[in-house]
């Protein structure tokens, strides 16, 4: 053991094995999730696994069994550590300036106060880096335990290393800490925000690195001096003195730390590195369940060394802490998961449980589910959704949250989005009515809307997983709102279609039941009057009678189309009134079984039910008996209430019919009957509506058609 103290030679194993362990994740975690893996990039990951290299030396120095005299088992170790020790102020400078933006902007200020010292200091680490590998500038790890730096190149007994490293270091430090503070306007999408918001936690961990460095300075003064003493005197280094190093050794450790904890903070929260446009939430969760895997594996493992656990009590104390640790991350991965679809279920069902879609609805559908993204999923202050293009139409007015906003005029160009690439931009908030970002919507025809969007509640960033689920959210509102105008717009097609159809079918009757026919019976009389021996006369009589029936027949004969009108919406009067005006006479007997409370419905859906049932009536009019006309045919109609709407059932007793939507009905008869393209056109109305028709043949023969209504 190093100090004969457990506990601290436990928290110096831990704690350095934990730096490690975190700084390959950063490096590594950054070169995988950079956008472009530039210079920048790999400047960076290249700094972080140096540092990496440092605390795996460091930790197998200490961790090695030897006595506080050395070994020369560790002599490679040792000289290794250096060249990260050396490096790192550096690359932390490096990473700094990249930050700010020195690689990609003309700043004047930065330019004239920081390019000159990049080449000094660039002079310098080649110095230093060229002092560690060809002289003797470094002590060996046997002569450092025995303070003994006689065989070093030294300058005033310290060693010209050890001389030369704490002003370069300072001096890193100190510049990055400059820098830091004054960053140039960032040419990437959000840069700005990113480099505002990581700020603080690059400031803090810059500072606690120029601690760092000030107490490696300070440390290296005082064993210099402490190294002085103890060749004059002949004694051996105290282990009180000993235990001051590892004490020292501890608590920069612990600062090193801190820092790394800061500086993955800003990483993570904001992705400065990584170059994408919107930080993710899955990488904060990772880079926590990182630090708990690090912390365990480390006081696992120092535990097993500082205590001198036997080496297979070490592996399988490690690997059972490893498969808790497991269990752990799974459990959070699944828990995770159920959050996720507990926040998109509103997004993929009915927020109205138990009633079936239907375009009465759909817009209160819509505008809860605008307000459950905004709220649940964004936590945004207000935010828009503005159909363009082609949809401006047809999606109808914007979107906005809260309702208690008024109507924005915004102009919106296609230009504000450069490509179907781009996920965000950023907005004047004082020329878009407060929204601070305004996300694209696309689909394959192009630039369908845009969702505008304001600072978050709690003043946050808004992650890359947030806006994907608001895109995507947004657009479905896009579609289906178009889709109920577009289905809309059919049913008053088919309305005026029908109105107009009977208001020529009443025309036409007229016209043929009070100048066709009486034209026609006036043409047969005098006709009549004339010699009936004549063959010609006779045939023309018989044609013109003929004519006559089956005009007569087409007048009576109930038409295809019909509105409800005068009803108020109720639907059984109405179905009456159906029955008395236009079927009188068509059925042998007509059978109601009705509720006895009047219904009211949607005007609209009213109307497409009124004229589905119409269209089933009058089929089983035209073709119930087929060609048998003495056939008895008699009709049944029950309306009733059946949660969670309205149920009507129209049945007859007549020859039959299959019907199997959505292609063409075939019925069980010959070819005179009717092909079903009514039913198919009124079932796909009601499915529109939100409602269904359903034809079944029951066993004692006949049609039975069922319609059933939401409430």
């Amino acid at each position: 053991m190093i100090t004969e103290l457990l506990m601290v030679d436990w928290a110096l194993i831990s704690i350095s094995l934990f730096n490690a362990l975190l700084l390959i994740w950063l490096g590594l975690t950054i070169v995988l999730n950079a956008e472009r893996r530039d210079w920048g990039v790999r400047l960076v990951t290249a700094g972080f696994l140096s540092g990496a290299l440092f605390f795996v030396c460091h930790t197998v120095i200490i961790g090695h069994e030897l006595t506080i005299f050395g070994s020369e088992d560790l002599e490679g170790w040792w000289r290794t550590s250096w060249y990260p020790v050396l490096i790192a102020p550096f690359s932390w400078y490096m990473v700094i300036l990249w930050y700010a933006g020195f690689w990609e902007s003309q700043s004047a200020r930065l330019r004239r106060l920081h390019r000159p010292m990049v080449w000094l200091l660039t002079i310098y680490i080649i110095l230093l880096t060229g002092l560690l590998t060809f002289t003797h500038s470094l002590p060996s790890y046997i002569n450092l335990t025995l303070l003994d730096f006689s065989d070093t190149t030294a300058i005033a007994g310290i060693p010209l290393l050890l001389l030369l490293y704490p002003p370069f270091a300072l001096i890193c430090i100190v510049l990055s800490l400059d820098t830091v503070r004054h960053p140039v306007p960032s040419r990437r999408m959000m840069g700005d925000l990113a480099r505002q918001r990581a700020r603080p936690w690059l400031f803090g961990a810059t500072v606690v690195l120029l601690l760092v460095v000030t107490l490696v300075a300070s440390f290296i003064i005082w064993l210099s001096l402490y190294a002085r003493i103890y060749p004059r005197t002949g004694l051996m280094p105290q282990l009180s003195a000993v235990r001051l190093v590892v004490y020292v050794d501890l608590f920069l450790e612990s600062l090193i730390g801190v820092a790394i904890a800061l500086l993955g903070q800003a990483i993570v929260s904001y992705e400065i590195f990584t170059g994408q446009t919107l930080p993710r939430r899955g990488f904060f969760r990772q880079w926590r369940g990182t630090v708990l895997f690090a912390w365990g594996t480390a006081w696992i493992v120092g535990f097993a060394l500082s205590w001198q656990v036997l080496p297979i009590f070490s592996f399988m104390l490690a690997t059972a802490v490893m498969m808790v640790l497991y269990a752990f991350f799974g459990w959070r991965t699944f828990r995770h998961r159920e959050e996720l679809i507990a926040q998109l279920r509103p997004f993929v069902i009915n927020p109205e449980p138990g009633s079936p879609p239907g375009i009465m609805r759909l817009d209160r559908q819509t505008v809860a589910l605008f307000t459950t993204i905004c709220h649940d999923v964004l936590d945004t202050t207000r935010a828009y959704l503005i159909p363009l293009g082609t949809r401006v139409p047809l999606a109808g007015p914007p979107l906005i949250y809260p309702a208690t906003l008024a109507q924005p005029a915004l102009r919106i160009t296609p230009d504000l989005f450069p490509s179907p690439e781009t996920i965000i931009v950023a907005l004047d908030m004082a020329r878009y009515a407060g929204a601070a970002w305004g996300i694209p919507l696309w689909n394959e025809h192009g630039l369908i809307g845009t969702l505008l969007l304001g600072p978050k509640c709690n003043n946050a960033v808004y992650t890359r997983e947030e806006i994907e689920i608001a895109r995507a959210s947004a657009e479905r509102i896009l579609d289906t709102l178009t889709g109920e105008q577009i289905a809309q717009r059919l049913v008053q097609i088919q309305r005026r279609r029908f109105a107009e159809t009977k208001v020529l079918d009443l025309r036409t009757r007229r016209t043929l039941h009070d100048d066709i026919l009486p034209e026609l019976h006036m043409t047969v009389l005098q006709l009549s009057a004339l010699a009936r021996e004549e063959p010609v006369i006779s045939e023309s009589i018989q044609a013109l009678s003929h004519i006559h029936h089956r005009i007569s027949d087409l007048i009576h004969t109930p038409t295809g189309t019909f509105t409800a009108h005068g009803q108020n919406a109720h639907l059984v009067p109405a179905l009456r009134a159906m029955m008395e005006d236009e079927f009188a006479g068509a059925f042998d007997s007509v059978t109601w079984h009705t509720t006895p409370t009047i219904l009211e419905l949607d005007p609209l859906l009213h109307e497409v039910a009124y004229n589905a049932i119409r269209e089933v009536v009058r089929n089983a009019a035209l073709h119930g008996r087929d060609d048998h006309p003495d056939r008895v045919l008699n009709l049944m109609i029950e309306v009733r209430h059946e949660h969670p709407g309205l149920v009507i059932t129209v049945r007859d007793d007549g020859v039959g019919i299959s019907f199997n939507p959505p292609g063409p009905p075939t019925r069980e008869a010959n070819s005179s009957v009717g092909n079903g393209g009514g039913l198919i056109l009124h079932s796909t109305m009601l499915a529109i509506s939100g409602g269904e028709l359903s034809v079944a043949s029951p066993v004692g023969g006949g049609t039975q058609i069922t319609i059933t209504l939401p409430l």
